[in-house]
């Protein structure tokens, strides 16, 4: 097993609005993003079971291959800046995505 950091130059997460936030995945090349695609690796159940969220909270998973990236948008559990709410620019919601394994 490999871990997807080997095969990314880029994870991040942040704000997409006061309800969501994005996340980016840039490949370091063509091959690593083709080999990570057809794993199928990243798509709505990983991402369900990583963030413990319901499958109706994944807004998008879309690849976009002239970058090499992937790009997924859940629903926020509380709005932007709401009491409670801890990450107001969501830059820090990406760690779970450290652990990944192909």
């Amino acid at each position: 097993m490999a871990s997807i950091r080997e095969y990314v130059d880029v994870i991040r997460s942040k704000n997409a609005g006061p309800y969501a936030i994005t996340f980016d995945l840039i490949f370091k090349d063509e091959a690593a993003y083709r080999k990570v695609k057809e794993a199928d690796l990243i798509n709505k159940k990983m991402i369900t079971k990583l963030y413990g969220i319901k499958a109706e909270d994944v807004i998008s998973v879309i690849d976009f291959k002239p970058a090499h990236a992937i790009k997924f948008t859940i629903r926020r559990p509380l709005s932007a800046g709401a009491v409670g709410e801890r990450d107001v620019y969501g830059a820090q919601q990406h760690a779970p995505l450290l652990t990944l394994e192909l």
